[in-house]
């Protein structure tokens, strides 16, 4: 099947009061479990290219990866730019074919955050590519936040009106108490700010850091409006973990393919379990899930024009 865009897959989970995972790859095993429970579970799935998988493998060449995966499999897939730093990083992935975008400028200037992520929009929306932008900050856990900092950080309502109004975005991340590379699930969301963030922002709601969120937290914010749960550090684990239980019944083995089979089934099985909890399984019918229309566009120069 051909990538298609995140923007009908998110309006659908939206309406339908579920979520789509959207997990992190950084390598083939990677993106092949992350592709085979989406194809088990017959669910849409977003595969993300974060800043670090492009800094390790590269832009093009991982963004092949997923473009591979998605022409095998019979399930929407999307291909999406988690955290792009700047509008320059935005084009080049859009002329790579990414199907998603996502401008995170919630460490600069609201102002500036505004202008910058309107010309993403702008640029995007002519080759019919949706948009995520980030208002608010969702923190790392590297950094030593406290809980002070993390409520400080969150997204205020009224600005969230204000920000969808004036950038046209098409999904939004929201900080709501989770954080980056949480290595455990202790984070309960503000589930209340959630609620009044909803009110006022009908478009699709993106939470960030979900590996540090109770399950049940993420259960109850997918009734308020979230409808993209982005999953990185349980990923990285759970090929870790694959990797050392190979290396423990396999110690003389020699070939790394006999171990790295037991990191994509640990993927697999992480993805699925997330997929169920996220309520997206089964949500791929026989005569499809995503709209023809919602196919990535050969967009060719002047075709703006018509």
């Amino acid at each position: 099947m051909a990538l298609v865009t995140s923007k009908e897959m998110l309006q659908a989970a939206l309406e339908g009061h579920y979520a789509v995972g959207a997990f992190n790859a950084n390598n083939m095993e990677q993106v092949q479990g992350i592709v085979g429970a989406a194809v088990e579970e017959r669910a849409p799935v977003i595969l993300q290219v974060s800043q670090g998988a492009i800094r390790y493998a590269g832009l093009e060449f991982a963004a092949a990866l997923v473009k591979t995966a998605a022409a095998e499999a019979d399930v929407p897939i999307v291909l999406h730019l988690d955290h792009g730093t700047d509008f320059e990083q935005n084009v080049r992935c859009l002329r790579a074919g990414f199907t998603s975008l996502m401008y995170d400028g919630s460490k600069r200037p609201y102002e500036e955050n505004v202008a910058i992520t309107s010309r993403v929009v702008e640029i995007a929306h002519i080759c019919g590519i949706p948009v995520e932008a980030e208002l608010g900050q969702v923190l790392k856990a590297s950094d030593g936040v406290t809980e002070e900092e993390v409520i400080a950080a969150m997204t205020d309502p009224d600005q969230a009106l204000d920000f969808v109004q004036r950038t046209g975005c098409d999904s939004l991340a929201v900080a709501i108490g989770s954080v980056h590379a949480m290595k455990e699930a202790q984070a309960e969301l503000d589930i209340e700010r959630l609620k009044a963030i909803h009110a006022k922002v009908k478009i699709p709601l993106v939470l960030h850091g979900s590996s540090g969120v109770k399950e049940e937290s993420e259960a109850e914010a997918i009734q308020y409006g979230i409808a993209k749960i982005n999953v990185a550090t349980m990923l990285n684990q759970a090929f870790v973990r694959g990797l050392k239980k190979a290396m423990e019944e396999l110690p003389d083995n020699v070939d790394p393919r006999k171990w790295l089979v037991y990191s994509r089934e640990e993927i697999k099985e992480v993805v699925r379990h997330k997929m169920r909890l996220f309520g997206c399984s089964g949500k791929v019918t026989a005569s499809g899930f995503v709209s023809p229309k919602t196919v990535h566009p050969a967009v060719k120069l002047g075709d703006a024009e018509e």
